[in-house]
């Protein structure tokens, strides 16, 4: 059977928007996952941000994968291919948060993650009898089968070695867009130990990158990942909360696993937007402390901030831009915030009239798509960008590089913020020529200078109390 798993571009590649390392960072892990299930089929995976997708060939099975910005592109490219005759079906965020809408576009949904419902469709499609609908409801990742990475194109992509060891997050974030993906059963669950370590094996070279929610969600598995990751040589990043990184000791544990590098959704400084998104997990936490102890590990941050929540005013961009700049946070990525359907922020935000639109591809949190409590929508959008703006001169990467007790975490803090947001040109032509390969010797050296000091890490009773 032929089958063509299909990732649709976020963003068209004539957009000012479209930032062509940003979207050749990491490869579909999702859809090389499904095409994990069919090992005797003659599978294509295509990623339109980093190929061309041709349209011209004719596949038996078409899955594609949606995401709200990309919701008009895919459905474009399933109506096609149901006009040539193909089987379409439709998986992924938005699918889960608007079904109805995707069904005028495919013979099958999914909703949920799919490592149930896949292989059930699988099945039943080449009985002659699939589904309309497939609903995920009993989560596991014990014994699925190894992702098909034969499908991804490495010299494509920055950081082919990202990998997944969990699904969901153990909190509940009123704004979060994959909340919803995970209703109708467990809302985060994992691997086990022994199945992810082999993952990281089977893994060519030494960085990876932990695409996981949170990857110090469950303390026993993260601590038994970690155990088993230390002796490997690995390198790599992920994505935690302050409050794991203030609880124990299993930060200093994913150092010496490898840990380099850490995405923390600070999203606001203000305890009025933190109550609204349900953001209860950092409530009361002591954001300076959690910071200082990363970097006593010599781990970078890359800290997430939403703007326009309701306890925001015009001050919150420059507030929290020098709040950043002065803490050493490495790098920083903003939004507007954003009502993605499916979520409790997008009921409030309906009910209360103050939606503006449903152009979903305007949904990027680079636009706002409803009113603003505390500001006006192009009061809104401007502070945005003058957040980008601000942080990423090069008087605030200085600023924020001298913030670093160290003089090679300063250096550390300069080469990776300079590298990620002033070497476009270089990124650029490196991806033309399809020699993003070179620029990974790079990035492993940058990660791999580090210098713990462990004793400003441990931490404080009130820390372990929090």
């Amino acid at each position: 059977m032929r089958i063509k798993l299909i990732l649709p571009s976020l963003t068209e590649a004539d957009s000012p928007h479209f930032r062509p390392i940003k979207y050749s960072l990491f490869p579909p892990l999702g859809l090389a996952t499904l095409a994990a299930w069919c090992p005797d089929d003659d599978v294509t995976l295509v990623d339109q941000h980093v190929e061309t997708l041709d349209l011209d060939d004719e596949p038996d099975l078409v899955a594609i994968q949606v995401y709200i910005t990309n919701a008009p592109r895919a459905y474009a490219i399933a109506d096609h291919y149901r006009k040539k005759g193909a089987y379409v079906v439709l998986g992924g965020l938005h699918v889960t948060s608007l079904p109805d809408e995707a069904a005028q576009h495919a013979d099958t949904i999914f909703l949920g993650p799919g490592e149930e419902t896949w292989p059930a469709f699988l099945e039943d499609f080449r009985a002659g009898s699939p589904r309309a609908r497939y609903a995920s409801a009993n989560r596991t990742l014990v014994g699925i089968p190894p992702v098909r990475r034969d499908l991804i194109k490495r010299e494509l992509y920055l950081v082919p070695n990202s990998i997944v060891v969990s699904r969901g997050c153990p909190h509940h974030c009123t704004f979060c867009y994959k909340d919803a993906f995970f209703e109708g059963g467990k809302g985060f669950y994992t691997q086990a130990v022994d199945e992810a370590l082999a993952e990281i094996e089977r893994l060519p070279g030494r960085h990876l990158y932990f695409l996981d929610d949170h990857l110090l969600g469950n303390r026993r598995f993260a601590e038994g990942l970690f155990d088993g990751m230390k002796g490997m040589g690995r390198l790599f990043q992920g994505a935690a909360t302050v409050e794991s990184i203030l609880r124990g000791d299993l930060v200093e544990r994913a150092v010496d696993a490898g840990l380099r590098s850490i995405f923390i959704g600070f999203e606001s400084l203000d305890e009025r937007s933190l109550i609204q998104s349900a953001k209860h997990h950092n409530l009361g936490r002591d954001y300076d402390a959690a910071i200082r102890r990363l970097d006593a590990l010599g781990v970078m941050i890359n800290g997430s901030f939403v703007f326009g929540l309701d306890g925001d005013g015009p001050d919150v961009f420059d507030r929290t831009v020098d709040w950043a700049v002065s803490r050493g946070i490495t790098t920083a990525t903003f939004h507007i915030a954003t009502p993605y359907p499916g979520t409790r922020f997008f009921q409030e935000i309906e009910a209360q009239g103050r939606l503006l639109h449903r152009d979903w591809e305007r949904y990027d949190t680079r636009q706002a798509v409803f009113r603003p409590r505390g500001m006006r929508i192009d009061e809104l959008e401007a502070g945005y960008w003058r957040a980008y703006e601000r942080f990423y001169s090069w008087r605030n990467i200085v600023r924020g590089s001298a913030a670093h007790e160290t003089p090679g975490r300063s250096l550390k803090h300069l080469a990776y913020a300079g590298g990620w947001k002033k070497l476009e040109p270089m990124w650029d032509r490196l991806i033309r020529a399809r020699q993003l390969v070179r620029a990974r010797p790079m990035l492993e050296q940058v990660l791999a200078t580090v210098d713990v000091v462990r004793e400003a890490a441990v931490p404080t009773a009130a820390e372990e109390a929090a």
